[in-house]
Parts: structure tokens; sequence; C-alpha cells
């Protein structure tokens, strides 16, 4: 197999990276490459704002042999003390000011940091690519990929969408796996590849920019503030797909897509897989399908009970999924069962063998003995018209076990908690209506645009239900 910078070599004279030459982007790579010569694999902690810079010394690292971990320039300074203290870099690649205060640097080959024992410990003759997931609203991991297991996601995306080449307009950082899968996607295909802030998309810079033959990935709180404004949301309907993940999306969203024609793919995937496993495809979406998602070629899914059997069609269980994209472990382990990978997720598989998503199981509320999914009443909640967003989630409570707890930004401030739940009523289970209301002025983020659970809760811990 060519090695990364070979195949780059190869594309030195196609315009493949838009806005940017690729012989000077080849010229760029080489150097860092050549600059990242030792026989000896390192652990590199790629840091990197710039996606040029980015991409050239994630090619170069690889190219070399070195194990690459992938690091968020946002982070602060409590993830970087569990990121140093966990991977212990002999190197850190990029604009990192956290890296000087860990005397980390460039030229750090300090003997008790060198990372001969990281293919040692796992017995694997690849080379690691190290994916953050978790980080502001948990413990940092990083799940452990190698080119194979990336390029096996490429090769069923591909195949899923009947595809020789793939491009992508890219808005999602480099560092997590929405945006590296672009990357891979693009490179490795033959397409073509944009790169640009995604508040550059909102104030319409590519609105001169034809996008027919372009895929775009977002997740719903970008697609929302896109489809606030009428002529972005018009450029982004010439897309080829859109596809939306990174958390659920919710009705009244899809809906004002398909007022607008665009051409949605929900997704459905994570880290540990390398992106997405099930997508429903645009077609379908502009039909009127919702959260069935079509399983790719490359992956098998099964759904288990909590006693581990084997559940048919339309019973609700534990989602595991089979496949050759699936991280090796979260480092410095490997999995314990090989080949396999249960997420946090409870669903089933329809008539159709599509994938239904229930909700995740550690999201469960048990309420009075009762089991509640958040996502069944985060519906109910936006399904009054009252709120502009919601966020739903339990509560410890010595009486009740946990309390439904919602969070709310309301449509104006003259709707109150009680307004919402006068208007639940008849809708959805008594035991279902939220005993505890937060009106707050922005539901809060990451920078991958899922909830910040661990904010939430901290703002709720003060709270009193009534």
């Amino acid at each position: 197999m060519k090695t990364p910078i070979e195949q780059l070599r190869k594309r030195s004279q196609e315009n493949w990276l838009l806005g940017y030459e690729p012989l000077d982007f080849f010229t760029l790579t080489e150097n860092f490459y050549q600059k990242l010569d030792n026989p000896i694999p390192q652990k590199i902690l790629l840091v990197e704002p710039d996606p040029i810079l980015f991409l050239a010394g994630f090619i170069a690292a690889y190219s070399r042999g070195h194990h690459v971990f992938l690091g968020n320039p946002a982070w602060g300074l409590f993830e970087w003390q569990q990121v140093f203290d966990l991977v212990a870099p002999d190197l850190v690649l990029g604009n990192c000011e956290c890296a000087q205060q860990y005397h980390v640097s460039w030229r750090s080959h300090h003997r008790d940091h060198l990372s001969q024992p990281v293919n040692q410990t796992l017995n694997q003759a690849s080379t690691l690519i190290m994916i953050p997931t978790g980080g502001s609203s948990g413990r940092i991991r990083f799940a452990m990929h190698t080119w194979q297991t990336l390029m096996a996601s490429v090769e069923g995306f591909r195949e899923y969408f009947q595809l020789s080449e793939v491009n992508s307009i890219c808005v999602l950082p480099l560092h997590h796996v929405s945006g590296l899968m672009q990357f891979m996607r693009t490179f490795s295909s033959g397409g073509q590849l944009l790169i640009l802030p995604f508040k550059e998309l909102k104030i319409g810079k590519l609105a001169n920019f034809a996008p027919q033959e372009f895929f775009i990935s977002l997740v719903p709180t970008q697609l929302q503030s896109i489809l606030s404004n009428f002529h972005i949301a018009s450029w982004l309907s010439q897309c080829s797909t859109v596809l939306l993940g990174g958390a659920p999306a919710w009705s009244e969203l899809l809906e004002k897509a398909r007022f607008y024609h665009i051409r949605l793919a929900p997704a459905y995937g994570m880290t540990e897989t390398a992106s997405q496993i099930a997508t429903l495809k645009p077609e379908s979406f502009l039909n009127g399908t919702n959260g069935s998602y079509q399983i790719l070629p490359h992956i098998d899914i099964k759904i288990y009970d909590e006693k581990g059997k084997s559940l048919d069609s339309q019973q609700i269980g534990r989602i595991a999924i089979y496949s050759p994209s699936l991280a090796l472990g979260y480092y410095p382990e490997l999995f314990s069962e090989h080949g396999v990978f249960y997420p946090d997720d409870v669903g089933f598989l329809d008539e159709k063998a599509a994938l239904q998503i229930i909700g995740r199981s550690s999201d469960k509320i048990i309420t009075g003995g009762e089991n509640v999914f958040p996502s069944e009443i985060e519906t109910a909640i936006r399904a009054t018209g009252l709120v502009t967003d919601v966020f739903v989630i339990g509560k410890a409570d010595n009486y009740w076990g946990q309390i439904i707890s919602a969070v709310y930004v309301p449509i104006n401030s003259d709707i109150s908690s009680q307004d919402i739940r006068q208007a639940m009523v008849d809708k959805i289970a008594h035991f279902k209506i939220p005993k505890l209301w937060l009106e707050i002025k922005e539901i809060p983020i990451n920078e991958q645009g899922k909830v910040n659970r661990q904010q939430i809760q901290e703002l709720l811990s003060k709270q009193n239900a009534f």
C-alpha cells in the first residue's frame, strides 16, 4: 500500500485542495516529512488550528510511521492536563501554547517518553491514528484507528452512495472524526476538498461557489442557523448531499429542511466507528422518511437484550456494531471483544432492516419506576411551539429516584414553564411531563455541536422541582 505522502505526490498536479496550490501543499508536507525523520516511532500530538498545516502534518507524521494523536486547539488547561498525563507525547506538532508549559516541543525527544511500547503493548504492526472523543463534558479518550479502519469506512461510504470520487465542503474541525473523514474520502478517491470555517459559510462566503457535486457535513445547530437565512438555505439546497449528524435532529428542523428542499442525509455514527454506519438517503428524506437509517455496506448490526440474547426485528434492545472500520480500543487499551462495538444506544431493526434509534441507554431516566427516554419528551415540548430549543435530562431525587428536568429557551419572554406544561397535557403521559424546569438564553453546546451535559447538570443542581 502506498503511503499517504506517495499518494499526495501523485496528486500534486491536481487541483484537489481548493483554494490552495497543490504543488505548494505537497512541498509543505514534504518539509514536515523531512523534519519528522526518526527511525523510532514517535507519539506525535498534532494540535494545529490551521487546516492546511494540520493536513500537511497529519500526512507527513503518518507517512513516517509515527503514531498520531489528534488534538483540539480549543482545549483548556484541564483538558491538556488529561491529555499530557495520558499520552506523554514525544513531540507536539502545531500551534500549542500549552506544550511549552509541559516542556514538550519539537526537539523534546525525552527517553522516558519514547513511544516504542505503543506497538509492543498492543501487538499491532500498523501505525495508529488516535482520534479524540469526549472533552469539555467528560474525560478525554482517544479511539485508536489505523489507515485501514478509516479506509473501510471510506469504501463503505462510496459503495452506499455509488460514487467513484467524493467531493466535500468541510466546515467541521479536522481533529474530529466528522472532519477527518471528509479529508479521507476526498483524498483517497480522487475528489476535491474545500475547507472553510462555518462562520464564513454562514455569512455567504460561498454564495458564488457551485456545490452541485459536493457533499457537506453539518450538525443540527449549524443546519438550524443556515435555515434561518433564506439565501444561505437556498444555496445549501444545491448541494449534492447534506450529511447531518453529531446529535439528534428534531422534527421541526427536518420539516424546515424539507421545505427548502435540502438533500438531507441524517446519519448515525461515532468516533469509534470512523463516522457514519447508517444513513438515510436524501431521496428518502425528501419523500418524508424520518429516523430510519439504512445500514452501510461495511456494517453489520445486531440487537441484543440485557442477557445477550439476539432479538428479532421490531424488538428494542442494545445495539451491537460489527465492522472492519471499528477502532481497536481506547488508548492504550484494546477493546475486550475484537470486531464488535457496543455504543451506549438503544434501538431496533425495522421490517426493512433499517436501524431505528430510541435513545442513549445512559440517558434513560427512571422516575417512579417508569423508564423514560429524553428524546420523546423533547419532541413533545418542541411540538408545543413555545420553545426554540430544549434539552431534557434526569436529576437525582430521593423520592422519585430521578426527576425529569427540562432546560428550555422560550420563543419569547412571556412564555412560562407553566404554559409549556399546560400545552403538554393529554399529549404525553402525565408522568413524562418534567417536574423541574429551567429557562435559559441558549442551550450550552461544545465545539462538536453536542450539548454540554456537565454544564447543564451544574445549572440544574441549583434548582428545585415544583
